[in-house]
């Protein structure tokens, strides 16, 4: 008589021993009923029975992926190797076990197709200079895309962009050139700049002789302070102008006498 009560006792303790189950915070369990979807439990103590119900456990965690790399043809046909990391989180756990079989490895090849198509229509100084635009679009097109399996795809950063040695010389030369034009585009606006001040400063000495008159002893005093053996002495035009008009009035020719004759001459 005990042993007819011990014996269905321990087949109910026992049942009960195996149907508990313990889910931490950050998890889920999607219970199915006898293969149809129930209900999900968690986190906590939970009973599920042996046989009659089975459990598939989901961590809702950050998770992140890491996106192989990937040969992508720009848009202005230059082979680039890019790979990126990918983080995304479940968010609807039902959806994460029903809807797809593996919600991993589908998210990582969505990934990486869309990875190579978002980046193919792009140029590849957009590549290098728009990351963060890049990432955007790429993490939008994915989150529209996974939101009907349960998954959050929270952000996408492109990590490496990998260019042959052909490929980063003529970069080099590129921003080589590019450095130069600047250079030359400067040079050039210096001398602008400096030849309308060049020009302000000539019509303020033009007006006052006095002002042209103490730079040019500034000058001469500038020049006199250097070691230098060697002096550029400035001679005024006017002033040569003034030799040059004494000399042609010494040089006039001998007055002539009434009949026409120079005077001191011989007879007839």
């Amino acid at each position: 008589m005990i042993l007819a009560l011990v014996v269905p006792l321990a087949l109910v303790l026992g049942l009960l021993v195996l149907s508990i189950r313990v889910l931490r915070e950050y998890e889920r369990g999607v219970v199915f009923f006898l293969g149809r979807f129930q209900a999900v439990k968690g986190p906590g103590l939970i009973l599920v029975i042996p046989v009659i119900q089975q459990m598939v456990r989901v961590d809702l965690r950050l998770i992140t992926l890491d996106v192989p790399s990937q040969d992508v043809i720009s848009q202005d046909n230059v082979t680039v190797r890019v790979n990126a990391v990918l983080y995304f989180r479940v968010v609807d756990p039902e959806k994460a076990i029903i809807q797809v079989e593996d919600y991993y490895s589908a998210t990582s090849q969505l990934a990486q197709t869309t990875l190579r198509s978002v980046l193919g229509k792009h140029d590849l100084d957009e590549m290098l200079s728009e990351r963060d635009r890049l990432n955007d679009d790429i993490q939008s097109i994915l989150d529209s895309q996974t939101d009907s399996w349960g998954i959050k795809v929270a952000n996408v950063e492109i990590k490496h962009v990998d260019l042959d040695d052909t490929m980063i010389r003529a970069i080099a030369r590129q921003a080589e050139a590019e450095r130069e034009r600047r250079a030359k585009v400067i040079h050039a606006e210096g001398e602008l700049q400096a030849a309308a001040k060049l020009t302000e400063a000539a019509d303020v000495l033009s007006g006052s002789p006095q002002a042209l008159q103490l730079r040019y002893l500034q000058t001469m005093s500038d020049m006199a302070n250097k070691n230098t053996s060697t002096v550029i002495f400035p001679f005024p035009f006017d002033l040569m102008g003034a030799f040059t008009g004494a000399a042609g009035a010494g040089r006039k020719a001998p007055p002539r006498d009434v009949a026409g004759e120079r005077t001191g001459g011989g007879g007839a």
